[in-house]
Order: C-alpha cells, then sequence, then structure tokens
C-alpha cells in the first residue's frame, strides 16, 4: 500500500478489476474512485462528481450515490483481504448530494472475522459533505466468493 503524502492514509488497491464501474483506471465512463485506510481501519476515498452524474438538477443520481456506498463496502471487504459480492444493501438518502463539491466516502466491516459468520460479511458505508454531514448512508451484507467461482461463473 502507497501512503497518501498529505494525510498519511494508506492507499488501497483495486485488485484487477481495472474496468469496474466504480474503481476502475480503464473505465472512461467510470467514476475512478481511489480508498485509503485510516488509522481506524476505514477506507475513505475522497470524490467531486461531475455533471455527467447529474439526476436533480446540481444533484447526484441515487443510482450513483448507491455505487458509491456499494463500493465503499467492497473495499471494506477488500482491505480484509475479502473477495465478497453483494447479497443485500440498504440506503438510506438523508439529504442531496452536490455536484461538483468536496465529498468524503467511508466504509468499514461490521463483521468480526472470528464471528463464526461463514461467507457472509456486514459492512456500512456513508457519503457525507466537506464539513462531515451524512449525506446518505448504507448497509450491506456480502458473501465471500473465491476468484476460481467468480471465472467460473463468466464462463472463463
Amino acid at each position: 500500500m502507497r501512503k497518501s503524502a498529505a494525510t498519511g492514509e494508506k492507499l488501497l488497491a483495486h485488485g484487477a478489476l481495472n474496468g469496474c464501474f466504480g474503481c476502475g483506471d480503464d473505465n472512461d465512463a467510470g467514476l475512478h474512485l481511489q480508498f485509503f485506510v485510516d488509522a481506524d481501519q476505514r477506507v475513505l476515498c475522497r470524490v467531486r462528481l461531475a455533471r455527467q452524474f447529474q439526476g436533480p438538477p446540481g444533484h447526484a443520481h441515487g443510482g450513483i450515490i448507491a455505487t458509491m456506498l456499494d463500493e465503499a463496502m467492497s473495499k471494506a471487504n477488500r482491505h480484509r483481504n475479502i473477495v465478497a459480492m453483494t447479497r443485500h444493501m440498504s440506503i438510506d438518502y438523508l439529504r442531496p448530494v452536490p455536484l461538483e463539491s468536496d465529498l468524503v466516502l467511508v466504509g468499514w466491516s461490521e463483521s468480526d472475522l472470528n464471528s463464526g459468520s461463514g461467507r457472509k460479511h456486514r459492512c456500512s458505508a456513508e457519503l457525507r459533505n466537506a464539513d462531515g454531514a451524512v449525506l446518505a448512508s448504507a448497509t450491506g451484507i456480502f458473501i465471500e466468493v473465491t476468484a476460481e467461482a467468480l471465472l467460473q461463473r463468466r464462463g472463463d
């Protein structure tokens, strides 16, 4: 993991999914989210949403907000060396999310690896404005998978 010079946070690698809409470098239409790990072991992403992600005038589309929250929870799993797919996600849209303004996406795990929950992992995420006010929050259940299982489902 590389460190952010400004904050001392560690860059979280997103794996080989370079075409991912949320974090992929190779997806021209994507969000290009880049996550860091803070001292509390949460994943963080600083982002400014462009006008192309508009829903209501001047504000983010709800599907984009959901994608960002899902991505933050997924990265919370990855930080724990867990590859998992979203099983269920619940979102609370608390305030409109403005475009072209500083936002912070935060994700963390709610699961204890020693809890005996098997392949099921619970995570949470929040999207905050620059002042720290929560604009949207989510909880999710993720099912752990292997890379081999993903490739097999894809037909490779």
